[in-house]
């Protein structure tokens, strides 16, 4: 009788036989499962994709660019790009994500923007995490926040 790996055992062909790998039932779950996450993004991402573009109709979106263009140009980024860093800090990726699909940005724009959150997402649920453990909350703020805006520098005169 000759021994096979299977699940990192090793069975033989008799025990592989009685073990029946239930392929419908796993891409049934699979399914619904991925159907779950495809909903759960998409009831953040849409909502703001259409307030960012309602947004960019309006005088609040070019005053909010106006007031954070200094600080954007140095990053390489309008200042309407502003509302994406701010929603992808404050809320989480997918919210930047959205917002991102609501502007014309570059793809320069968007590998900055990219990278700059990498460092700095979801400030407030991940530094609470930081706290748990007993890190210093304005030691993890201050490196993530430092790290997204070196980056920021960085990119702009590289890319």
């Amino acid at each position: 009788m000759s021994n096979n790996i299977c699940n990192n055992n090793i069975l033989s062909e008799k025990d592989m036989k009685k073990q029946k790998w239930d392929y419908k039932s796993t891409l049934k779950k699979g399914f619904f499962s991925g159907l779950s996450t495809t909903w759960e993004l998409t009831k953040i991402i849409v909502p703001v994709f259409f307030a960012v573009t309602i947004l960019k109709h309006t005088q609040l979106l070019e005053y909010l660019s106006n007031l954070f263009k200094p600080f954007m140009d140095i990053l390489g980024l309008p200042g309407e790009a502003a509302i994406v860093l701010v929603l992808g800090n404050t809320v989480n990726l997918y919210a930047a994500i959205g917002a991102i699909a609501g502007l014309t940005l570059t793809s320069k724009e968007i590998t900055i923007i990219a990278v700059m959150l990498s460092f700095s997402h979801s400030l407030f649920m991940e530094t609470a995490v930081a706290k748990k453990t007993g890190i210093s909350v304005v030691l993890v703020l201050i490196i993530r926040l430092s790290l997204a805006i070196i980056s920021g520098l960085v990119l702009n005169i590289l890319l």
